[in-house]
This record gives C-alpha cells, structure tokens and sequence, in this order.
C-alpha cells in the first residue's frame, strides 16, 4: 500500500507553522534601526538539483552532511533561471494528468544549505525564521531537527525555531519540491518558477510580548473625524500593558497606556483621511511594558479611510471612487518572479506618474513591502490570494475541487494567511478570493471567513459570476458591442451591485485599443467603478545573441503545451521601457480633461477627474508651440474645481499674430504643484492639446520642364528633366527614374494586409486559409495615356485587385498625372465588388506601398504623432509637425507586428541629406515609413529574427483597421473597422 505523501495531502496545509499574523516588526527598546536579533538569510546557499524529493540524502540536513561539492544559488531566486529544470509558460494547462491531489513522482527538487552566526541565544525570546515565498512546497530543518513544512507558494510561512537555534554556527536546510498538491491552487498564468524566491530572514520576538495586532479606522462625521481601533493580541500570560502613541508631522496626537486586555478606541477631530490621491499616513508606536518597564516597540504606519457599501456602489472616504487600474505579477526579465522593495518601488512611482490609482495582485499576494509603498505612496489595491485552478475548465469539471469538502481546510488557509498578514494596510480596499476557479463551497466558507474576520473591507471573487458572496459584481474582457456575448450594457442592467472589470484591455503586442470607450462608460456611469488592464509587465525572458538582447516567451525553451507570447502582455516591455499603449493609458486617465468650447474667445471646459483633490493642488500652464517647436510658455489661473466637477473658464491668453503656413499648437499642461513621495512639483500628469492653426497644403505646379510621352504595345514612356516615368501596360506597374537612379523601382502597389498584430489572433485562420487576406492578385484591365492641354500627361489604369480564390474583389482606378514641375499625382478611386456579402468583416488597411532607397532615413511630418495611433488609439497624439529618423518610428515589440502608424497626415517629407522626397496628401491619410517590410515583420518571432530592407518601406493609407484588444475581449469596435467599402485616396510626389 502506499503511503501518502506530505505534498499529496490537501487536508495539511503545513506543519508547526505558526499562526498567521499581521506582518510587523519588534525592536528593542530604544533602537530604531534593527529589528530584533535580525538577520536576512539571502545571499549564496549551497543547492544541490534533484529529480524527485525521495533522491534526497537521508541526512542531507545534517550538520556535519559534506555539501562542498554541491553548486550554488542565489536566494531569493528561481531555479529555472539558475539553469536548473524547465522553463514553462503556461495560460491554463497543468503541466501533469489532472488527479488530484496526486502530482508526478518526477517532481523536480532543490535542496537548499547554508550556515549562519548567532552571537546569543537571548532567554525569553521567541526566534523565528521567516519564509516570504517558497514555490511550491518546502520542508525547513535546522541543525538537523525538523521543524516544519508549509504549502502555499506566494504566502508567508514562520517557524519557531527557538528549541534548534544555538549560539555560534547553525545549519539551515530547506527541502522544496515544484509540485505539490497546493499546485492544483496555482495554475497561474504565468512562467512556472521553483524555489526560494522571496526573503528568508531570522528575526525574535519576546515570548510574553506583542504577538499580533489589528488597526482598524472609522470616518466619523462627515468624513471629518477619525476612530481608530488598536486590538493586541499578546502571547504568555505575564501582566502587561502597552503605551500608544500616535504622532503626525512630529506633532503628537495620542499618549495612552492601556492594559493589554482592552483595544485602544479614540476618536480624533480635523483628520487627514487617506486615499490613492492623499495617502496621509500617521505613526503609531506601541510599546509593550512588563511591570512598567518596556520590554519590545513595534511601529506601525495608518491612515484614516473606511470603505462601505452604498446601494449599487461601493465608497472609499464618502465617495464612490473610480478603480484607474492595472493587474500586476511579480515579475523580472532576468530574475523572473524574484522583486525588491526597489523594485517594487520603482513601478509604482511609474504607475502613479502615468495616473494609475490602482493595483490588483494577480493572482497572490505579494512580498511585504508591497503593501508598505502601497500605503505611502498612494495605491488602492484589491489584494488577491494565491488561488487559481484554472486548468479544471478543459475537464468539463471546472468546480472539480472547488466544491470539494476535502480541500476546503486549503482554500480557506491561504485566505486566512492573506488576510491576517496585510490586514493593517489602509490601501487595501478588498480581498479578492483568488482567479478563475469557478464556484463553490470552499469559495463560500473563504468568502464567511473574510466577513467575519474583517468587516470593515468588501470580497471579491470574479468566479461568483451571479456575485452571490462577492461585494462588487466583477467581470473579465466584458465587451462594449456584440450581438450575443455580454456587454457594459447588460452589466448595467443585470446587476444590483457595484461593477468593476478585474481584467480588461489586454495589453498584448500593438494594443490595446478602445481604452477611452471603456473610460468614458465608466465615467457615465457612477455603479461602474473602473477596472484594471491586463497586465502591467511583459512577462519576456531575456536572451542574448551576439550584441543584442531579445526576449523569449512561451515555446522558446522546447515546453510543451505552451501559450506563446500570451505572456508578453504588458503595459511596460520587459526591458522596464514604456510601452505606447502606457502613454496612452496616462492620457486617459489623466486627471483633468479639457474640451475646447469655442476657441476664438478660449473658452475651454474643465473637468476634475479626481475623486478628492481640487484644482488648487494643481499648476496649470500653457506652451505655445509653431510647428512643433515651442514659443512661449506661460501659467492658467483656473477657479477652484472641487473632485468630480466641471467649470467653464476662458484662457486668456495672448496670442502673437499667426502665420497662415504655420502648425500652431497651444498645449495645456497640468502639473503637481507640491512634491510628493512619488514625483517632484513641476511633474506634468496630463496635458490637452488645441491647434490653433493647421495650413493648407495648396499645390502649385510650376510649368519649368517640358515632359515627352511615348507609347508601345506594353509600356509607357513620360520623361522630362531628371525625371523618367514608366508603365507596364501589361501589368499594370510603375517606376520612376531620377537623375538615372530608381526611386520608385516596384511600383505603388495596391496595399490591404498589414503585418498581423497579437489582437488579430482570432482572425488569423479566417485571414490565411478562408479569405487569403494575405494573397492579394492585381489584373490590369485597361491602361490609357492621355496628354493635357497645359502640357502634363495622365495615364489611367483600370484594375481588378482580389485575393485567392475569391468571389468579391475591388474595380481600382488609378490615375497618375505628370506635372511639369518634376512631381507627378497618384489618384485611387477603389468600388467594392463582385460578391459583397463573401467578404470578411474587416480588412487589415486600405491603401498602397512603394519601396524607395534606403538612404531616405531622415523623416517630418504633419500628422498625428509623436507616439504611434490607430483609429481606436489615439487620445496622446496630436496634430502637429514632427521630425524623426526611420528608426525611431519603430516599435520594437517583443514579437515583431504592424506598428508606427500616424493618423491624419497632411505631408510627410524623407530626405537622404542632399535630396528631399515630400508626399502631400489630396485628403489626410495614415502613413509609415520602416526599414522592415511588412512581410518580415510577419515572419519574425523575435527581435533578432529582423533584418532591414535593401529599400525603405513607406505605407500610405486611406484607412487602416483599429487595435481592438481581442487577444482577450473586445474586437474592433464597427466604428474602428475598416471595412470592404469604396474608397478614394490621393497624394502628390515630389522630388526637390
């Protein structure tokens, strides 16, 4: 028979692991530094790498066990990215058969050593050693003796080793296997990563002091006032007493002793709450005495905040709030799920400078001092237990342990520990139950024990899809327009709850669009109370080939099954640059918007964004700026615009007399007028841009060379100048000549596919094998030379354009004019036809493309710049002259796809230093301009798989499709498709 082993038993969620607590530390009296008896055990471990836990010496935890010819590891990390066992990126699947709770006896192993001084064992201390995070499961011994073990990968684990711990050297080991029972709990999507990937640190407690404590806060009075509850929960049974203060800003708020039996309760006046927008924190110092002598201080930070259910919405401080926000993993290129405090640190500040309010801990809770810099920086987090199962859905028995009561001790555990160790966050505003494990009663009693234990704090669980536990009625992807799936809608309609999108805008490759629809629905709407983007990193792994860094995603490392670049979905590339969709997140989550009202007299509109802050926190400026480059600058005086309002100002401000050829752009800035913990005054969070002039590009021809025509059965020849124009009547093409070099060499082709983004995804087959969107035929029907009056010539082509096997097609007619000033007119008039109703619902663009020499690597513009845009992602561009080189209007997304597109370009100039080619659109157009064709772009999987073009690659078109974001949810809204209709398109070339 055989016997179970300790990581194939749901119902054991640990051994000797200590009570889950709040997360604090004790210091000795009078020291402010170092807190008890500390020592952070990272650092070099000798590792030995197993393929199963039973190939583990028996007495591999010995102290005198010879570990020298082990190798090494660094703790905190993980062991794939050590080069030990597999990468594998998975969105749903286990790796292994589903029988739980049974997992592979191939279960890849680590082995951790190491030694550390302890100068003294001090009497009446409690030493404990810490785990922060241990993937999945571990066993902790300590100078030979066992001490416990803990399931649980993203969740704290203490162990008292008081009885093991001796003066002098000591021997730590630590046992961990990848797979575990508790692995069925963590089928995240997400690299699997093993190992000791978060702190491990040796710390002491007094063994009659402080060995818990809850802060609770009430808003009283109009939101003026403050109760704050402090409940301790000492250990031993000797008399105590605590003596609290509380100080803010050095100014001393509350002193009181109390004995340790009582909570503190006091109601202060004239408090400062704390929100994302004001995280006013106050000091909190607890001294425990024994006999009136102190015997530990432990030190806490709070704010004042409350969070309550009202009708359909939820309040944080009185006001129904709006979630501006984003999900995280924990995430590193080079070190995978292993994070600093600097880290951490680091991201948010970049979230808040790009107006992000919010955090969800997808999917587990996160190291510590997370929750610290969440507190002080300010940041709503909904904090999320490490809980997912999502690989059930395929097996037709989603809720297969879900609603099994052998493994309800597990749910309810990692609630439990989630909840006891960050219940003193004031940035907490909800514990989420965990990810995409449908439902059942383990989820009911993790949803009990939440409400009982912590009342003051909402549930979330997107799983309860009918919100039978869950506070808030959350949801995934929910589309805006369909025609069966659920929509915003239908969520207005169906629930009687506060609604928020846990996940939304999947932020993969070039995307996502239809970020402002979503805004402006949730603005619109008071019970819709935001959400949060899908996902903050791009989960790529570094390489290296040669001098260049790429990045690997799912598939790269030989795992099977695996999703692909699904991972690499992010806000921020996994280099920690900005992504384009993050500008144009600020941009709609800025906090002021401003619509122009009337602009000769400046009467602008002026919305306050914000749910707390007035204007009068704010600076408002203005720079004035002629074709892109600035003029003036100067500061706005606006009213008083409390949170949540709108006024009508006018600017007034002094404009100098405007050049008829001139670009004018008056940029509204708004910026932080103080400095904060996360930016300095001066910061610019959003800004508004109104032109004030946009020219017309009016085309003169001036007659300085006479062209010549001539005519065959298959060509046509128009010269004149340097200029030599050619026309193959047979198939329809044509080259231009200059000064005996090919400028145009393949001709402007008619151009309807674009290299496909990860949004297409779902489109792909229908585009490759049903449409054969990417094999595109074009059959010339008639051409037709004809010399004008004034002494140009025009040649018209008549073409059908259609793909592979297709039944509906375009009638094109092109009509090229030769004008005597050496620049020649392209006109396109394209009529859909054939079988209309075989045609798919959207094309990729409609347009052309032409090749032209390489050397043409300095660009201008007047267009929609500075950042790439698409029709349904556009808010951070603007109008305006811009200049760029080739390379720098490419977007190096980790799997290469279309990108660089500019939206309502009047003219776009190329030049090579000595020569200039300028484009001068009869209508606006979207243009790009790469060194990469759009064939390598589709046929690369990473960024070294790129090689530039022997020509440059310059794309004019009359419409382009929008991003959607339907790698996970929303397609194309109608209004942002491009569509099998009639088009016209035209623009002017020439060479100067």
């Amino acid at each position: 028979m055989t016997t179970a082993k300790l990581w194939e038993k749901p119902e054991l969620t640990d051994i000797n692991r200590m009570a889950p607590r709040s997360h604090f530390q004790t210091f000795f009296p009078g020291e402010n530094r170092q807190p008890r008896h500390y020592q952070l055990l990272n650092g070099t471990w000798q590792f030995k790498f197993l393929d199963a836990p039973e190939y583990a010496p028996e007495d591999f935890m010995a102290v005198d066990f010879n570990d020298q010819d082990w190798d090494q590891i660094p703790v905190p990390s993980n062991w794939q990215l050590q080069g030990y066992g597999k990468m594998h990126y998975s969105d749903l699947w286990y790796n292994f058969p589903i029988n739980p709770p049974f997992v592979p006896s191939e279960n890849p192993t680590g082995l951790y050593r190491r030694t550390f001084t302890v100068d003294e064992v001090a009497v009446n201390e409690q030493y404990i050693i810490g785990f922060d995070g241990a993937d999945s499961a571990f066993k902790l011994y300590l100078n030979g003796d066992f001490i416990g073990c803990s399931k649980g990968a993203r969740l704290p684990s203490e162990f008292d080793v008081t009885k093991a711990l001796k003066q002098g050297t000591n021997t730590i080991a630590v046992e961990v296997v990848q797979w575990s029972d508790g692995t069925y709990l963590e089928d995240q999507d997400m690299w699997w990563l093993s190992g000791l990937f978060r702190d491990v640190s040796l710390y002491s407690r007094p063994q009659n002091g402080l060995y818990d404590v809850r802060v609770r806060t009430y808003l009283l009075k109009d939101y003026r006032a403050g109760e704050l509850v402090v409940t301790p929960t000492l250990s031993g049974a000797v008399p105590s007493k605590i003596h609290y203060e509380l100080t803010k800003d050095g100014a001393t708020l509350i002193d009181q002793t109390l004995s340790t039996d009582v909570s503190l309760d006091v109601t202060l006046n004239d408090i400062q709450a704390w929100s994302a927008e004001a995280p006013n924190l106050y000091d909190l110092t607890m001294t425990v005495l024994q006999n009136d002598a102190p015997l530990e201080v432990v030190r806490q930070r709070i704010g004042f905040r409350q969070i309550e259910l009202n009708g359909k919405t939820f309040l944080v401080n009185g006001k129904a709030i709006k979630f501006k926000g984003v999900n995280m993993h924990d995430y590193s290129a080079t070190e995978g799920r292993v994070m600093s405090e600097a880290d951490f640190k680091k991201n948010i500040i970049s979230m808040k400078r790009n107006n992000i309010n919010a955090i969800r801990t997808a999917h587990y809770p996160k190291a510590p001092y997370f929750y610290d810099l969440c507190d002080e920086l300010g940041m709503y987090v909904i904090d999320e237990t490490d809980l997912e199962c999502h690989g059930f859905e395929l097996t037709e028995r989603y809720d297969w342990i879900t609603d099994d009561p052998r493994w309800k001790t597990a749910y309810v555990d990692r609630m439990r520990r989630t909840l006891q160790r960050d219940k003193n966050h004031p940035a907490i505003i909800m514990w989420s139950l965990g990810n995409e494990s449908d439902f059942g009663d383990n989820f009911r009693a993790m949803a009990a024990y939440c409400k009982a234990e912590d009342p003051t704090r909402l549930v979330h669980y997107e799983g309860d899809f009918e919100a039978e536990v869950s506070d808030v009625y959350s949801t995934m992807y929910t589309w805006l327009e369909h025609d069966t799936k659920m929509t915003m809608a239908d969520v207005l309609q169906k629930t009687q709850k506060p609604h928020i999108l846990c996940e939304y805008a999947h932020s993969m490759g070039n995307g996502p669009g239809n970020l402002k629809e979503y805004q402006d629905l949730f603005y619109g709407h008071q019970q819709l109370q935001g959400g949060f983007i899908w996902e903050w990193f791009d989960q790529g792994v570094a390489a290296q080939q040669g001098d260049q860094t790429y990045y690997r995603y799912g598939g790269d490392f030989g795992d099977q099954p695996n999703n692909s670049n699904f991972c690499i979905d992010g806000l921020i590339r996994p280099d920690g640059q900005p992504s384009t969709a993050l500008t144009e997140v600020k941009k709609t989550f800025e906090p002021f918007q401003m619509t122009v009202r009337d602009l000769p007299t400046q009467t602008i509109t002026v919305t306050n964004r914000l749910d707390f802050l007035s204007s009068d926190q704010f600076n408002f400026g203005y720079e004035l700026e002629a074709d892109g480059k600035l003029m003036a600058t100067g500061k706005i005086d606006l009213p008083t615009i409390m949170a949540g309002t709108t006024k009508t100002i006018k600017l007034d401000i002094e404009l100098p007399k405007l050049d008829p050829e001139v670009i004018y752009n008056l940029h509204v800035l708004t910026e932080l007028k103080n400095q904060t913990s996360w930016a300095d005054a001066g910061t610019v969070l959003s800004q508004t841009v109104v032109n004030l002039q946009r020219p017309q590009h009016h085309m003169t021809h001036q007659q300085t060379t006479a062209l010549q025509a001539s005519e065959n059965a298959t060509t046509i020849m128009v010269t004149g100048g340097q200029n030599e124009y050619r026309f193959d009547k047979i198939k329809g093409t044509f080259s231009l000549t200059h000064d005996g070099h090919k400028l145009i060499a393949d001709g402007i082709k008619m151009n309807f596919w674009r290299a496909p983004i990860d949004n297409d995804m779902y489109l792909l087959d229908d585009y490759y094998n049903k449409y054969f969107l990417n094999l595109w035929h074009e059959s010339t029907r008639e051409v037709q030379l004809h010399p004008q009056t004034n002494g140009d010539y025009v040649v018209n082509l008549t073409k059908q354009v259609g793909t592979t096997n297709s039944g509906w097609y375009y009638l094109i007619q092109q009509q090229y004019t030769m004008h005597q000033d050496g620049s020649f007119d392209l006109d396109v008039i394209g009529k859909a036809s054939g079988k209309r109703d075989m045609a798919p619902e959207m094309l990729p663009r409609i347009g052309v493309k032409m090749t032209l020499p390489k050397a043409y690597q300095q660009v201008s513009y007047d267009g929609l710049g500075p950042t790439e845009n698409y029709s349904d992602s556009h808010q951070a561009a603007y109008y305006s002259h811009f200049t760029s080189s080739v390379d720098d209007l490419f977007v190096n997304y980790v799997k290469p796809q279309e990108n660089g597109n500019h939206m309502d370009t009047d003219q776009i100039a190329l030049t090579d230093g000595q020569d200039q080619l300028t484009v001068t659109m009869a209508k606006p157009l979207n243009f790009s301009v790469s060194n990469y064709a759009d064939e390598t772009l589709e046929a690369a999987k990473h960024t070294i798989d790129l090689k530039k073009s022997d020509a440059l690659n310059l794309y004019l078109d009359f419409r382009q499709n929008g991003l959607g974001t339907n790698s996970c949810g929303q397609n194309q809204l109608k209004r942002h498709r491009c569509k099998f209709d009639d088009f016209e398109l035209g623009f002017n070339f020439k060479v100067n």
